[in-house]
């Protein structure tokens, strides 16, 4: 099997700032979260998908949403993307749902302003009027390496200088 990328803890600063943006209080608690934090993996030999797990207790109520701070980063190679989904139990068992359907983790985002870090923004669905509990260490999410190809007339040769939406201002 072809190995063409590399999890990596983000520098700490970046994630204690993002832990601020995303709850304050667990700021107070930022070394040791980081600390403990799992770099994402296969489940399983034949698993396509490598497992987000929940740097810290995760609430989610009916139709809420939340923007998850992974404290993970991905060094890949270039024709590769990082595809994000939600874990499937959770989708089905509680319709758990990414916001922007699938996320899509680029090559080149490990050279944005957030240095890579991948957040993962996501929203309970529920009709069933059910919360989601998801416990630290537990997995929420997974990540799918897919390779792609270019058309014969690309010619694009601009570099990132952004995060999220910033490709919008290469045209």
């Amino acid at each position: 099997m072809k190995r063409i990328a590399k999890f990596e803890k983000i520098e700490f600063e970046e994630f204690e700032k993002a832990l601020k943006n995303f709850e304050p209080g667990l700021a107070e608690n930022a070394k040791e979260i980081y600390a403990n934090l799992r770099l994402p993996r296969r489940g399983t030999r034949l698993a396509a998908g490598y497992d987000f797990f929940a740097p810290f207790p995760i609430e989610l109520k009916p139709n809420q949403t939340i923007t998850i701070p992974s404290g993970v980063r991905c060094v890949m190679e270039d024709n590769f993307f990082l595809a994000i989904c939600p874990r499937s139990g959770l989708g089905f068992k509680f319709r758990l749902q990414l916001n922007n359907t699938i996320g899509i983790i680029d090559a080149d985002f490990i050279n944005s302003e957030s240095k890579g870090h991948i957040l993962i923004k996501l929203t309970n669905r529920t009709n069933e009027d059910k919360t989601i509990y998801i416990d630290t260490g537990s997995g929420y999410a997974q990540g799918i390496f897919l390779e792609y190809a270019l058309t014969y007339d690309d010619d694009v040769f601009t570099e990132r200088t952004g995060g999220f939406g910033s490709t919008d201002t290469n045209k």
